[in-house]
């Protein structure tokens, strides 16, 4: 019987990251579920959830991981995983929102407060400074999951504060 487990690291980015983590996993006869991998800063974060093989300890995933050349000097961590891994119905996402503009403080607080407050669930968030003509430029993106009898007061306040904060904002329904 396998053992779920969530396998986290956090070092330097470079070129094979992903490659040298999920051959290693594989190698090791682990498959993934729900995985994330994101640059930030001259950092990056990789998370999976995996299914163990039987026999095979969190604890020797987490040593086998740390050998591995390009996660030299990383944080790596693995332990159990509690939660049940299969999708619920707040995770399948309908919509996805970019914002973009000037950097403002507060902004992922406020956007995400207003997905709250219309029973919005907040599935994956990805937050980026880029380089722009004029200096630079924040860019956000939000994939939700939005009840459907709200979905459309839901993206207008949204909209409304962009606008109200001289933001550009996009809204895909899926």
């Amino acid at each position: 019987m396998s053992g779920l487990a969530l396998v986290s690291t956090f070092c330097p980015d470079r070129v094979g990251l992903v490659s040298a983590i999920t051959g290693h996993l594989f190698d090791s006869g682990i498959n993934l579920r729900d995985a994330t991998f994101a640059s930030l800063g001259s950092g990056a974060e990789f998370s999976a959830v995996c299914e163990l093989p039987g026999g095979l300890s969190v604890d020797a995933v987490q040593a086998s991981l740390s050998a591995v050349p390009e996660l030299a000097g990383a944080q790596v961590k693995v332990t159990p995983f509690a939660f049940d891994p299969a999708p619920g119905p707040q995770t399948l996402v309908t919509h996805r929102v970019e914002v973009s503009g000037g950097d403002q403080p507060g902004l992922i607080a406020r956007l995400s407060d207003i997905f709250t407050q219309f029973g919005a669930n907040i599935v994956r968030l990805d937050a980026q400074t880029l380089p722009d003509r004029s200096g630079e430029r924040y860019s956000l993106r939000f994939s939700v999951a939005i009840p459907p009898e709200r979905a459309e007061v839901c993206l207008s306040a949204v909209a409304n504060t962009a606008e109200t904060l001289s933001l550009n904002c996009k809204t895909e329904s899926l």
